[in-house]
């Protein structure tokens, strides 16, 4: 099993609060995830509510159910049956002991309001994502936290060029798909894996009358990847009313099929674009939606800055989940047309820039944004790092740094051998 960057976290959290709760999509391994946890010191059962009779009980009696659990006990796909939330909480007061309650879930937390209601301040949530790239290659990425080192030192980094990162791309990061080594097992999971999610967690989470409305709507979504979310211009080429699509989009974020990246703002006397982009939670996702393989990838340049950019979006996610740092994560935009692809900022306002360009020959003209960024945030505007398909670290400005983009997992990475 490759060992999961989180799994310190998760530990952690354990030691000191009475409920965790480890969410992210249907596949990612977090049932995997916590049996490891058993195997290696975490002395809690095992309860799925997967099985029938299990889930029935739970849905039956939601406090006699959580009487009868055991002192400590790992309570798996707990979005199945909300009503357990309630009881949860009456549990957790009646005995606040740290650790006692390790849920999983393949629905957003805080989307579930029962949830985010009921254990609001019992309850550490933290999300495992589809493997990172350093996951994939047995290393704890570090570069998040190397981005907001008081020295920076980039070094050199192997893996370069586009055919490589486009490859990454199309795969993505699902660990079943990763076992498969043709693309047309791969698109045949992905087919299968939206048609689970549609049917089966869409339908616990919410009755939706028009079903086969939304894999269409997915694939818009896709296709408007790295572009700010418009709901008006997407209801049009929906033609859906927008309260309906705007119903179906908080279901596919709460599925992890779909995340918003919310614009970074300050006062800053300037006019800034306040609406989020749209990303995917998986760039072999994407690709299956868009029907691109790695062969069109790097023939086709249509949607290949947006699908660098996910692929960039997706591993900054994944790194600041077990991240020292754990800075937010936001895009940049005036209206002016002034922007930058990501915005780092950290608990004390110190701001750090990320580009993505797809080119092998990075000029000063790509720093564009990051430079506005720079003027605009004065002493908080730590450095500004532009993401790149080539080979060199190259320094363009005391503080504005080109690198190839598998920085990403090698920039203070380190091994994940025992």
């Amino acid at each position: 099993m490759k060992r999961r960057n989180i799994t310190p976290q998760i530990l952690a959290a354990l030691q000191d609060t009475p409920v965790v709760h480890l969410q992210g999509p249907r596949q990612v391994g977090k049932s995997t995830l916590v049996q490891a946890l058993r195997e290696n010191g975490h002395d809690a059962d095992y309860v799925t509510l997967d099985e029938a009779a299990t889930l029935a009980a739970a849905q039956g009696d939601p406090d006699g159910f959580v009487t009868g659990l055991p002192e400590r006990v790992i309570l798996d796909e707990v979005q199945r049956v909300p009503e357990l939330f309630r009881a949860l909480k009456r549990s957790v007061d009646a005995k606040r002991q740290p650790g006692r309650f390790l849920l999983t879930g393949s629905a957003q937390a805080l989307v579930l309001p029962r949830l985010s209601e009921s254990l609001a301040g019992r309850m550490q949530v933290l999300t495992l994502w589809p493997f990172s790239q350093g996951e994939i290659g047995g290393r704890r990425e570090g570069f998040v936290d190397a981005c907001f080192a008081r020295e920076f030192k980039p070094g050199r980094f192997s893996e370069t060029g586009w055919p490589a990162l486009a490859g990454r791309i199309a795969t993505g990061g699902y660990p079943e798909v990763l076992t498969r080594t043709t693309a047309a097992r791969r698109q045949a999971w992905f087919g299968s894996y939206i048609t689970t999610i549609l049917e089966r967690d869409v339908r616990d989470l919410a009755n939706v009358a028009g079903l086969r409305d939304l894999p269409r709507l997915l694939r818009l979504a896709a296709s408007r990847t790295a572009g700010l979310l418009n709901f008006a211009d997407l209801s049009r080429d929906a033609a859906m009313p927008q309260t309906t699509l705007q119903r179906y989009w908080a279901l596919f974020e709460a599925t992890f099929l779909v995340r918003a990246l919310p614009p970074w703002h300050a006062n800053l006397g300037l006019r800034l674009v306040k609406a989020p982009k749209v990303l995917l939670g998986d760039t072999g996702l994407l690709c299956h939606l868009l029907g691109l393989d790695a062969a069109r990838l790097q023939a086709d340049d249509l949607m290949t800055g947006a699908a660098l950019e996910c692929f960039v979006a997706n591993e900054l996610a994944k790194q600041i989940s077990w991240s020292d740092t754990r800075p937010g994560l936001f895009h940049y935009r005036t209206h002016t047309q002034q922007e930058v692809d990501f915005v780092l900022e950290d608990a004390h306002g110190r701001l750090v820039g990320v580009e993505v360009k797809k080119t092998a020959s990075p000029t000063g003209a790509d720093f564009k944004g990051l430079r506005h960024l720079r003027e605009q945030t004065g002493r908080r505007f730590l450095r500004g790092i532009l993401l790149y398909t080539g080979s060199a670290s190259l320094a363009f400005e005391a503080n504005l740094h080109a690198l190839p983009v598998s920085a990403l997992w090698h920039l203070g990475s380190e091994s994940n051998a025992p």
